[in-house]
């Protein structure tokens, strides 16, 4: 299959296991917001990895987002096979991405650090003036 054609479907299976996911885990896990990150689909059709990430107020909600698409994984890939016409339903396998938490993180440690607005102009005035004195002099 023409790698385009693999990124289509994965964008697609992204998409609609999005909408089941709310369907069918959401309800169980209900303060937590659950979002498909990606999909993979192997090369063959038969098998495809989904990431997702988790974002609630408590730390064991990845763990328990876990446990419920393991249980209903079969309900996803029967709601998926009625979706979306392929001519093997891939079986799904579930991946948790700590990557949005890890950008919160950065994002978290930056707005900590809050370096005052008058310092930075104040730093990059003195350097501007700095380039201007040396493109006065000219060199002889």
């Amino acid at each position: 299959m023409s790698a385009d054609r693999m990124i289509r479907l994965n964008a697609l299976l992204q998409r609609e296991l999005g909408q089941l996911v709310e369907i069918y885990v959401t309800p169980e896990v209900p303060h937590a917001l659950i979002t498909i990150t990606g999909v993979r689909v192997a090369s063959n059709l038969r098998e495809a990895l989904v990431f997702f990430s988790v974002y609630g107020t408590q730390q064991d909600y990845a763990e328990k987002v876990l446990s419920v698409l393991l249980k209903r994984r079969a309900q996803l890939q029967s709601a998926l096979a009625n979706k979306v016409v392929m001519k093997y339903t891939p079986v799904l396998r579930f991946k948790y991405d700590a990557t949005p938490a890890r950008a919160d993180r950065v994002m978290e440690i930056l707005s900590e650090l809050q370096i005052p607005e008058q310092e930075t102009q104040e730093a990059s005035g003195d350097h501007s003036s700095a380039e201007e004195a040396s493109s006065d002099s000219t060199p002889e």
